[in-house]
């Protein structure tokens, strides 16, 4: 006698089981999607990346970029925090974003302003304007009467030391205490860098990857690793600043400014912290000693040498860097 079939029975699913299922296969098409789409960017314009990169520090640094318009320059510029009023001022060739690394560990205490110098970054350029040391100090009175900035500790790296020394020496008013970091505008012992200057080259022209990866082993004591598609955003966006590179670069070196705060120091009333990477390929340490003899009029002078850095700490070393500058300000 034949066995009668069973018929077939289906369990179905709990729906709470069926609409996980559903989100799951939907998070799985979009996590895909995303992927090749971060891919696309990072092979087709890899830019975005990097100002989502900067979006992601800004964020984490609770900091907020804005824009005002002062003397002849719209300005970009990060700001956050609350507290006594820091202000951040980057060096050559370089943007705000330089900074926002190492203000995470300032912004809990401090009100931090960190601008784009007219020219670089995304503040305004004229085409023939006058961008070296002196000009770019008269820049900085008209941020600061535009933005409010009364009384403040003035940061300066490389170039941006130098604006900020010449500025402090003009504006003791305004600025409280005031670190050079690495500082252009001091005699410091000649060094390779300043050797292939001398000799005409200019290591911030970059044509390729070569060239861009030479300079940051001279900037950092270990290099960062830049993917290769970064690179070149990075080297597509020197290349629209060639001219305005090589214009205000050899402008720099003319003596008047690439020491224009050996006449200046002696006049600087407010208190000064020298801070400097002990391997610094740009500028050499021995800067530090010039600042030391030349500050006759400060009330206190502090030096702070790093290690296991390069020419800048606050990217190399921003958590020993921001601790460093928040000793000085409460201690002044």
């Amino acid at each position: 006698m034949a066995k009668t079939p069973i018929p077939a029975t289906t369990t179905s699913r709990p729906l709470w089981q069926r609409l996980l299922l559903r989100r799951l296969k939907f998070l799985i098409v979009v996590a895909a999607v995303l992927g090749v789409g971060a891919g696309g960017v990072y092979l087709f314009a890899p830019s975005l990346l990097l100002k989502a990169d900067a979006a992601r520090l800004a964020m984490a640094a609770h900091m907020e970029e804005k824009q005002v318009v002062a003397g002849d320059t719209t300005w970009s510029y990060y700001e956050g925090g609350t507290g006594p009023t820091i202000v951040l001022l980057h060096g050559f060739a370089a943007n705000k974003e330089t900074w926002l690394e190492m203000a995470k560990g300032l912004t809990d205490h401090f009100h931090v302003v960190a601008p784009d110098l007219p020219g670089w970054g995304e503040s305004s350029r004229n085409d023939n304007g006058d961008y070296g040391i002196p000009a770019q100090a008269a820049r900085i009175e008209a941020f600061a009467a535009a933005t409010g900035l009364q009384h403040f500790l003035l940061v300066g790296q490389s170039m941006g030391g130098a604006i900020a020394g010449v500025y402090a020496s003009e504006h003791p008013d305004r600025v409280a205490s005031l670190v050079l970091m690495s500082s252009l505008g001091l005699t410091f012992k000649d060094n390779d860098f300043v050797r292939d200057v001398k000799a005409g080259k200019n290591p911030f022209l970059l044509k390729d990857r070569a060239d861009l990866e030479a300079l940051l082993a001279r900037i950092f004591l270990k290099p960062p690793h830049i993917p290769g598609r970064l690179e070149d955003a990075i080297l597509d966006r020197n290349a629209k600043d060639h001219e305005f590179i090589a214009r205000t670069f050899a402008q720099l070196k003319d003596p008047a400014q690439a020491y224009a705060l050996d006449p200046v120091i002696g006049t600087l009333p407010m208190p000064v912290l020298g801070m400097w990477c002990r391997d610094d390929k740009i500028i050499d340490v021995s800067a530090l000693d010039t600042l030391r003899n030349g500050l006759k009029s400060s009330p206190a002078i502090s030096v702070t040498i790093m290690n296991g850095c390069g020419h800048m700490p606050m990217l190399e070393k921003p958590d020993e860097t921001a601790r460093v500058i928040t000793g000085f300000a409460l201690a002044h």
